[in-house]
């Protein structure tokens, strides 16, 4: 195997480095237009009349149609392109913001959230795939990490400006809505279908993809494939060793921490003032997203602490993110919660590109976003599955000790890294 040249920016070429920016730019407009929903998608179905089991439901919608559609997909934009595939993936957010704002009818709003599901099904893994295809071959040999890594803080940046965009419009503009007929949260709604416009109009006039052999029944074709596409990623993964661990590691890592990420707000609020609780909560989302691109920006110099050796730097953040997480679920004051919850958050951002580079190496151009897809589809199965325990366990006991245990998996998550840095060194990689 080649080794790889290390990353600087400016000894990049010209294209390869237009190459980075423009997908920088394009991550942080789709995330951003993505945000702009997140801070306020659980007070704007309230709003409309849902109660808490009608919003996990939708929520369920969402995740069903994800993993469902999830592997088809991804191996259809490995048949027919990528630039296709995510075009087609706006289209399906705009129908789902369109409808939200449409209805508050249950079985509408079921709809819009399964659009949803089929829009993160059609993204996943599709310009992921391009941009690393089209790094190597304008950038051959050089390490592909803190190219991935300046993707990743783009995407969170553009989630982090877009939750406290969308928690301050309805403020802002949310009585002039109502006077139309609105509600006040149909705002940040209305402003994510304008930049997901914008997001389908930047992928049509920057993104560029050599164009592939087309046919009439190519699309007809791609879909024939996908069983076939499918059958080899999952035999492809079963076996890699590399694959197996990294995939079992990365599924036992989203069982530990989703379900902090998804239940922290019910935990912290009562720490707070009733008065100022959801916008405190709100504040403290965008600065995890703000921690997250941080940690992301560290990660290469992580990684070259442990000489680029990407399952050596899993392990340890692993077990630093498993020490935190014990620390964090025995806090009782919002200064300390937040300081630690931040810590835990810039760690989440150093896992990202070293599980990705491994993930890449191991895989040719023609199964890339296949893989990515199954990596989406795993990760999602344990975030599940991790809720589901994290929810059984708070229910009989508390959340505090539910957290404490889910932290068992991050350190069974590092110890499977640790085999895959033995099984990498045999290799000789």
């Amino acid at each position: 195997m080649t080794p790889e040249t290390a990353f600087s920016f400016s000894d990049l070429s010209a294209s390869a480095q237009r190459h980075i920016r423009v997908f920088q730019i394009h991550q942080f407009l789709d995330r951003f237009a993505m945000g702009l929903t997140v801070a306020v998608v659980a007070l704007a179905l309230t709003n409309r009349g849902m109660d808490l089991f009608q919003i996990s439901l939708l929520f369920g919608v969402y995740s069903l149609t994800t993993m469902t559609m999830e592997l088809p997909f991804g191996g259809l934009a490995d048949s027919i392109g990528r630039k296709p595939v995510f075009l087609t993936a706006v289209i399906a957010s705009l129908i789902s913001l369109a409808l939200f704002l449409s209805t508050s009818n249950f079985y509408v709003l079921a709809l819009s959230f399964a659009f949803i599901g089929f829009g993160r099904a059609l993204r996943s893994g599709t310009l992921d795939a391009w941009f690393l295809e089209t790094f190597k071959s304008t950038a051959p040999n050089v390490d592909v990490q803190p190219a991935l890594a300046k993707a990743q803080s783009a995407n969170a940046i553009g989630l982090a400006i877009g939750a406290i965009l969308g928690g301050f419009l309805p403020d802002l503009l949310g009585s002039y809505a109502q006077t139309l007929g609105f509600s006040s949260y149909d705002t940040s709604y209305a402003a994510s279908f304008a930049v997901m416009l914008g997001v389908f109009a930047f992928t049509k006039r920057a993104i560029f993809e050599p164009p592939r052999p087309k046919s009439q029944g190519a699309l007809k074709q791609g879909f024939a494939n996908v069983p076939l596409v499918v059958k080899d990623a999952s035999l492809l993964a079963l076996k890699h060793r590399t694959l197996s661990l990294l995939l079992a590691a990365l599924a036992l890592f989203l069982m530990a921490t989703n379900p902090v990420e998804v239940l922290w707000p019910t935990f912290a609020k009562p720490m707070l003032n009733e008065t100022y609780a959801n916008t405190a909560i709100g504040a403290l989302t965008a600065t995890y997203f703000f921690a997250i691109a941080f940690g992301a920006s560290l990660s290469p110099h992580v990684s070259k602490f442990f000489n680029r050796r990407h399952a050596k730097t899993l392990a340890a953040t692993f077990i630093c993110l498993a020490a935190v997480q014990i620390a964090l679920a025995f806090q009782g004051h919002i200064l300390s919660f937040a300081t630690v919850f931040i810590l835990y958050s810039i760690c989440l951002g150093i896992c990202e590109t070293p599980a990705s580079s491994i993930l890449h190496r191991c895989v040719g151009d023609h199964q890339r976003s296949t893989l990515l897809s199954l990596r989406s589809l795993i990760q999602q199965l344990g975030a599940a599955l991790g809720l589901l325990l994290t929810g059984a366990v708070a229910e009989l006991y508390s959340l505090s000790v539910a957290w404490s245990l889910g932290a068992m998996f991050l350190l069974l998550a590092a110890i499977l890294c640790l085999v895959l840095v033995k099984s990498q060194k045999s290799e000789g990689q």
